[in-house]
Formats: C-alpha cells, sequence, structure tokens
C-alpha cells in the first residue's frame, strides 16, 4: 500500500459493496464481449490478483494471465553465475537484494556461494551496497542491478554519489530491464492472444502513459494503469472490458493518486544521466533491442562487466524447469511437471519459484494448490 493509500484508508478501496457492485458490471460485460484475456506485466499484480481473491471472483469471465512482470525471474542465468564468480573472487565483495540470493544459477545460487566461503552481502538499497563500498575500501564492491524503472534511478543515484564522492570501489554489474519494449514484443508474439494489459502502477510512476499510449496504437491492444488495492484491480479491469466492447484501444490511469500521465521526469533525468538503452536478454523472452540499460562513456568506470570482465562457461538452465514458458503465459505454474514436487519456495529449481513476486511462488501459496 502507498502513502497516498494510507492517508485516504485502507478500507477506502476494500468497500464489498463497491466490489459487489464492480464485480457485477464485469461479469455483464464478459456475458456480452465473451471472456476476455488479460495480462498483467508486474510481479506485485500478480500477487495482489491472488491475495484479494479478484483472480477467483472472476475466473469464468476474466482469464487472467501472468507476464514478465518479475525482475527476479526475467534476469537470465548468465547474470547470477557471474555474480556467483565475482563473489568467489577474492577481494571482492557482492552485494544484492535478498529475493537473488536463492535463485540457481548454472552450478550455484548466491547464497551458495556465500556458504562456500564467497563474500555476498545483503542489502535493501543500491545506497546501502556504496556505503558497504565506503566501509571498504580494499575490497571490489559489485551491485547486482535488477529491476526495472522503479528501481534502475536509485542504482543510477548510487553512481551519481560514488562518482561525486570519489569512491571507485563500486561498481554495478547491470541487469535492469525496460518494461514498454517488452510488452511490444508480447503484443506481436504468435500464439498469444491479449483483449488487454494490466500496466504496472510502480513503473508508470516513473515513465508516466506514453509508452503505452503506443502500444495501444500499434496492437490495437487497450492498456489500463493500475494500482494494487480490491478496488484498483476490479475498476482497471473493468475499464479494459469496456474498451473491448467499445472496440477502442487506447491507454487509461486507474491509479491517477499516485500516476501522472508525464511520470517523473526528475528520476527519467537521473537514470540517463547515468544509463542508455541497450539490447538485453530476458529470460523467456530472449534479447529484446533496446529493453535494457547499459552504462554511457563517462560512468564505465562503474561498469563491472567492463571493469572485471569475467571468462565462465556457458549458462544453462535447470532441468525440467518451465518458467521461461511461465513468464510468457505459454503454460500456467500447475502445467510445470517440477510445480509443487520437485520445485517449492522452500526448494525452488526455478526463479519464478523463488521471489516473492514469481508467477510459482503466487500459485503455490494462493492458487488451487494451496
Amino acid at each position: 500500500m502507498t502513502s497516498h493509500d494510507h492517508a485516504l484508508g485502507a478500507n477506502a478501496f476494500r468497500d464489498p459493496r463497491t466490489a459487489r457492485a464492480l464485480v457485477r458490471r464485469i461479469r455483464d460485460l464478459a456475458d456480452r464481449t465473451g471472456t476476455a484475456a488479460l495480462m498483467e506485466v508486474c510481479g506485485t499484480h500478480t500477487v495482489a490478483l491472488f491475495r484479494t481473491g479478484v483472480r477467483s471472483l472472476l475466473r469464468d469471465s476474466v482469464n487472467l494471465l501472468s507476464g514478465p512482470g518479475c525482475p527476479v525471474c526475467v534476469t537470465p542465468t548468465e547474470i547470477i553465475d557471474q555474480a556467483v564468480a565475482y563473489a568467489l573472487r577474492p577481494d571482492t565483495m557482492v552485494a544484492t537484494y535478498g529475493d537473488m540470493m536463492r535463485v540457481p544459477g548454472t552450478e550455484s545460487s548466491l547464497e551458495q556461494a556465500r556458504a562456500a566461503g564467497g563474500a555476498v552481502r545483503m542489502v535493501y538499497s543500491p545506497t546501502d551496497a556504496l556505503a558497504l563500498a565506503a566501509r571498504n575500501p580494499g575490497a571490489q564492491v559489485i551491485f547486482i542491478g535488477v529491476g526495472f524503472e522503479t528501481t534502475a534511478p536509485t542504482a543510477a543515484a548510487a553512481v551519481l554519489r560514488a562518482h561525486n564522492q570519489g569512491i571507485d570501489n563500486f561498481m554495478v554489474l547491470t541487469a535492469h530491464k525496460l518494461i514498454p519494449p517488452v510488452l511490444h514484443a508480447l503484443a506481436a508474439m504468435p500464439g498469444l492472444k491479449l483483449d488487454g494489459l494490466i500496466c504496472p502502477g510502480h513503473v508508470s510512476a516513473i515513465i508516466g502513459i506514453e509508452p503505452y499510449e503506443q502500444v495501444a496504437a500499434q496492437h490495437g491492444i487497450p492498456c489500463v494503469v493500475t494500482g494494487f488495492e480490491p478496488l484498483d484491480l476490479l475498476q482497471g479491469i473493468l475499464m479494459l472490458l469496456e474498451q473491448k466492447h467499445a472496440g477502442r484501444a487506447v491507454a487509461e490511469i486507474q491509479y491517477t493518486r499516485v500516476v501522472r500521465p508525464n511520470g517523473n521526469a526528475r528520476a527519467r533525468d537521473i537514470l540517463y544521466q547515468v544509463f542508455e538503452s541497450s539490447d538485453s536478454a530476458w529470460r523467456g523472452v530472449g534479447v529484446l533491442p533496446g529493453s535494457g540499460l547499459a552504462f554511457r562513456h563517462e560512468f564505465a568506470h562503474f561498469d563491472a562487466a567492463a571493469r572485471l570482465p569475467l571468462q565462465i562457461p556457458p549458462s544453462a538452465e535447470p532441468p525440467g524447469c518451465r518458467c521461461a514458458d511461465v513468464l510468457i503465459a505459454a503454460i500456467q505454474p500447475p502445467q510445470c511437471p517440477l510445480f509443487a514436487k520437485h520445485c517449492t519456495p522452500d526448494n525452488p529449481v526455478g526463479p519464478c519459484m523463488v521471489s516473492s513476486e514469481g508467477s510459482c511462488a503466487a500459485h503455490f501459496k494462493y492458487g488451487e494448490h494451496a
């Protein structure tokens, strides 16, 4: 819940009477237009749709699909393998978010590397990693930069601070991703028919609505930026069905208390002062042009991959794991043969079961299996 939601009170977004009215309207439209296939591209939305009961309430009216909206899940195995290799180097420390610790690499996770004597530290922000570098001038501190437009500006801000303070033992292994290119890729993917996109609230607070207007115009897919409370989700879904019923495809904002049409220009300025768009590999989707972030030339000193190049064996996916198919909604998590048998949150095989925002973890905790 955001600070705006706290100010208004949680009950303002959970009123049962309003929820029932929205559900009736959604079901009525679905009866007239047919079941709509709607995809959320935000891991927080994936969990919220399960946790609030919206997914089960609408199962007969709306086909809700989970897309590549979990930043940990879309990070390719190669990044994990690189991070593990760095952690096992002498005089090197790897700083990472907690949900990256248990993601399996080809041979090891960061958690296993730490158990083997590697220097791995869990942090809550890039600023924490920068502070770690300042306290350990004899070590090379590498922050694993994962996440979308929401978190990438904080990594850029940490780099700017390191630059200004002369902290030259701080680096970033960047695996940041940009959401708009993957939306275009999904819209053009053969066999994936979408009637609407539930667009991410937090990312949209940074990038605004213009990128979704391009998706809607080019692919004829309605887009609605939606919040995370029950009434947010229901209203956002209703707005998408209303567009489908009217034969329209535009970008709209349901989450108006947080998202502005132009987003956060200051955050974008910080982001693109340090980084520039680049081609990037997504688990399940492949390499997408302009979908990642690379260091600008003037900040290349902070690029771990360029400054400390590695030679590692080719990366490989965990045997039997179908996380890549889950991320593009080719299958639902229970259709993976490992789901809930060999792959559980306590013993994850793939990243979709590791992250709290992963589709497999959400299905395991809240789905019919649970």
